[in-house]
C-alpha cells in the first residue's frame, strides 16, 4: 500500500460562478439608426414650409371634416355589423350536413371574394338601371309595396350595402375557422345531455371559437373603416369625400389629404385599443395570467427596481451560481 498521503480536501468548496451581462452592440447600432432616421423625417416634415401645418390645423376640426368622420364612423358601424351577421350565417350554413345549404353558402362567398369591391360598390349605385322599382310582397304572387330604387338606395345605403356584403364573405371563413377550432368532443358531449345544436352552438362552440375570431375581426373592422373611403366615388359625405370637396375649392389637396389621414390614424387607434381588451376578455380561461394591459405597462416599467443579482445556491458539482437579471453564467 502506497504511503503517500492524500491531498485534504478544500474547506472552502468550489468558487462561486460570477453571471455578467450579456453585451448587444448590435442593438444600439441599430437602435441609432432607426432614432437618426425618425429624427431626420419629422425635421424633414417639419421644417417644410409645403407641408401647410397651419392651413392643417385650420381644418382639422372644420364642421364640414367633423361631419364627414360621423358619416364614416356610421359607415363602418353599419357595414360590419352586416358583415358579422352574414358572416355568421354563412358560417353555420357552410358547415350544414344539407348539400344544398352548404352549396349556397359556398357560392355567396365565392361570387364576392372573386369580384372587387369598388366593383360591388358601383353596381348597387346604379342598381336603378336593372330594377327601376323594388317590389315587396308574395314571390310569384300579388305585390304590395313598390318603391323606386333611385330614392331607396342612397348614396349612404350603397356604401353600407357594397362594403358589409363584401364582408360577409370574408367574416364567414374567420368565423368557420374559429368554429372548427373548437374541438368536436365538446359538441358530442353537448348533444348527448340533450341540447339542440343551435344551443350547442350558442352556449358551448361560438364562446370558445371567439379566442380565435376576435384577432382577425378586429382587423377586418379596421380595414372597413379605411375602406368606406370608397365612398367618395359615388358622392358619399364620408371623410375623405369631405375633404376632397373643400381641397376641390380652395386647391389644398396637401393639406386636406393630411387631415383626413390625421383623422383616420385616431379612429384606428381607438380601434386598435377596443381589439386589445376584447383579445384579452375571451383569453380569460386560455392562460394562467393575462397579458398586462398598456397602462399596466407603463406602470410597471416606471416603478420597476432592479433587483441584486440572487444566489441559486449549490447546483450539484457547481456549487453556489449567482445569476444577474439578463445576463448569463460564465
Amino acid at each position: 500500500m502506497s504511503d503517500v498521503p492524500l491531498s485534504a480536501p478544500d474547506s472552502h468548496g468550489p468558487e462561486d460562478i460570477e453571471a455578467v451581462a450579456v453585451r448587444h452592440p448590435g442593438r444600439w447600432v441599430a437602435s441609432a439608426i432607426v432614432l437618426l432616421l425618425a429624427v431626420a423625417i419629422v425635421n424633414s416634415m417639419a421644417t417644410n414650409p409645403r407641408f401647410g401645418w397651419g392651413q392643417v390645423g385650420h381644418f382639422l376640426f372644420d364642421h364640414r371634416i367633423t361631419s364627414g368622420v360621423v358619416v364614416t364612423i356610421e359607415l363602418t358601424v353599419a357595414a360590419q355589423a352586416l358583415g358579422i351577421v352574414l358572416g355568421v350565417l354563412l358560417a353555420v350554413m357552410r358547415l350544414s350536413p344539407n348539400p344544398l345549404v352548404a352549396g349556397g353558402s359556398w357560392l355567396y362567398v365565392w361570387f364576392f371574394r372573386g369580384t372587387p369591391v369598388l366593383v360591388q360598390i358601383l353596381f348597387w349605385y346604379n342598381i336603378g338601371a336593372l330594377y327601376p322599382s323594388i317590389h315587396l310582397g308574395i314571390p310569384f304572387g300579388p305585390q304590395f309595396v313598390a318603391i323606386n330604387a333611385n330614392s331607396l338606395v342612397t348614396p349612404f345605403l350603397t356604401v353600407a350595402l357594397g362594403l358589409g356584403l363584401n364582408e360577409g364573405a370574408y367574416m364567414s371563413e374567420i368565423v368557420r375557422a374559429g368554429i372548427i377550432s373548437v374541438d368536436e368532443g365538446q359538441t358530442e358531449a353537448a348533444l348527448s345531455l340533450g341540447m339542440t345544436r343551435l344551443q350547442t352552438m350558442r352556449r358551448i362552440v361560438l364562446p370558445q371559437a371567439m379566442r380565435v375570431i376576435i384577432p382577425p375581426t378586429g382587423n377586418e373592422t379596421i380595414s372597413m373603416l379605411k375602406t368606406t373611403s370608397l365612398a367618395f366615388v359615388v358622392a358619399g359625405a364620408d371623410l375623405l369625400s369631405a375633404a376632397e370637396n373643400i381641397a376641390g375649392a380652395n386647391f389644398e389637396p396637401i393639406q386636406l389629404l393630411i387631415v383626413a389621414s390625421i383623422w383616420y390614424l385616431v379612429l384606428t387607434s381607438v380601434l386598435y385599443v377596443g381589439q386589445y381588451y376584447l383579445e384579452r376578455y375571451y383569453a380569460r380561461g386560455s392562460s394562467r395570467e393575462l397579458p398586462p394591459t398598456p397602462l399596466q405597462r407603463i406602470r410597471r416599467g416606471v416603478f420597476s427596481v432592479r433587483h441584486d443579482p440572487v444566489a441559486l445556491g449549490p447546483l450539484g458539482p457547481l456549487g453556489g451560481v449567482e445569476r444577474h437579471e439578463g445576463g448569463s453564467i460564465r
